[in-house]
């Protein structure tokens, strides 16, 4: 008897972490794995381009849920998800990283009593503001296997009660994918298009709701981009939540008079790593992205006031930047002046997780239909 898995995805972080285990699944004869793709990110810059550029297959489901407030997009993710499990009837569910859908996932599994894995469990920013850090609680304590990318998620878990059996580090499926695809945008020098010099310019993103939707910390944001831009060049993959806001906050003028900031729609997987790859410094409130740097040893100011994933300003290239416009300026700038962090490659982050995870996996029991 197959053991029947249903993955959950959403958006584009989801699309890079389960490419590598949807990839793993197809070497198990006895696996009969189930993608569904609710639909958060619905566009083709933010969805479609990422299934074509990482093989990921075509969506067994998808549900087209849509642009929406978290709780009306859970609540109709929630209620085409539960049409699709109770259909299929699967042994397991996997969810990966802490979007709407990912706790959607996790609510419809819970309700129904599927076991669940959660890739990219215990991560914690300890800030319950954070819509992310709700998802991540609350998929934690539903699921029957929790997947972590470093140190600190296990004692998070364990702090908060969950047994040591149901926990397992296994690395990142991040970089399975980035170590997957490296030869390809090694040779992209996408900086190239843009008449940008190696090293000599800047990738900035946004796209949190914390930052981009409050009015005042993206006008400081805004602020210390003016400061940042005299000095370098800096290129901007503007995320759609975030154009809307700037257009909503009439920021646009601001933008256009800053003759150093390059404002350019989002990028594929490929064309973005390429981007950073070659980067001096990257300005991002992206965990992936803080994961990505350390990685490729790029240098990487975060911009907020805390990161769920330490291990990348532990061990990493990445530092805390705040929020506030002096600490971000002086922060760019001296990296700038050369005093950026060299950092190490974390455990386990080899390209080899979904390996790991999929040996343990291997070991459910699928259930009596």
């Amino acid at each position: 008897m197959k053991l029947k898995i249903i993955c959950i995805v959403g958006t584009r972080p989801n699309f890079i972490k389960i490419a590598p285990i949807m990839q793993e699944m197809a070497r198990y004869k006895n696996i009969a794995p189930i993608l569904v793709h609710t639909g958060q990110h619905y566009d083709y810059e933010m969805s479609k381009v990422f299934f074509q550029e990482l093989s990921i297959p075509k969506p067994d489901y998808e549900l087209g849920v849509g642009p929406g407030s978290q709780i009306r997009q859970n609540a109709r993710t929630m209620e085409s998800l539960e049409l699709v499990v109770q259909k299929e009837r699967p042994d397991l569910i996997i969810v990966v990283g802490d979007v709407n859908s990912t706790l959607a996932g996790a609510l419809v599994a819970a309700r129904l009593r599927i076991p669940l894995a959660h890739v990219e469990a215990g991560l914690r920013s300890f800030n319950l503001e954070m819509q992310e850090e709700v998802n991540r609680l609350l998929t934690d304590h539903v699921s029957e296997y929790l997947f972590t990318t470093e140190p600190s998620a296990t004692k998070n878990l364990l702090k908060e009660g969950i047994p040591r059996k149901k926990i397992f580090f296994v690395g990142n499926v991040m970089i399975d994918s980035l170590l997957k695809n490296r030869n390809k945008f090694l040779k992209i020098k996408k900086y190239k298009k843009f008449n940008l010099q190696k090293r000599n310019y800047i990738v900035l993103t946004l796209h949190r709701q914390e930052n981009v939707d409050n009015k005042q910390i993206l006008g400081e944001i805004l602020d210390s981009l003016v400061l940042i831009q005299e000095k370098i060049k800096i290129i901007w993959p503007v995320h759609p939540r975030t154009k809307k806001q700037l257009k909503k906050f009439k920021f646009s003028n601001r933008i256009n008079d800053m003759k150093n900031l390059m404002p350019i729609a989002p990028l594929g997987y490929l064309e973005m790593i390429s981007l950073m790859s070659d980067a001096r410094l990257v300005l991002t409130d992206s965990g992936g992205i803080q994961e990505e740097t350390t990685f490729l040893g790029v240098p990487c100011l975060t911009v907020r006031e805390e990161t769920e994933r330490p291990i990348t300003v532990e061990l990493g290239t990445n530092k805390i930047a705040g929020l506030e416009k002096t600490q971000i300026v002086k922060e760019s700038i001296n990296i700038l002046q050369g005093h950026s962090k060299k950092g190490k490659i974390p455990r386990y982050w080899d390209g080899n997780a979904a390996k790991r995870i999929l040996k343990i996996l291997n070991r459910h029991e699928p259930r009596k239909k």
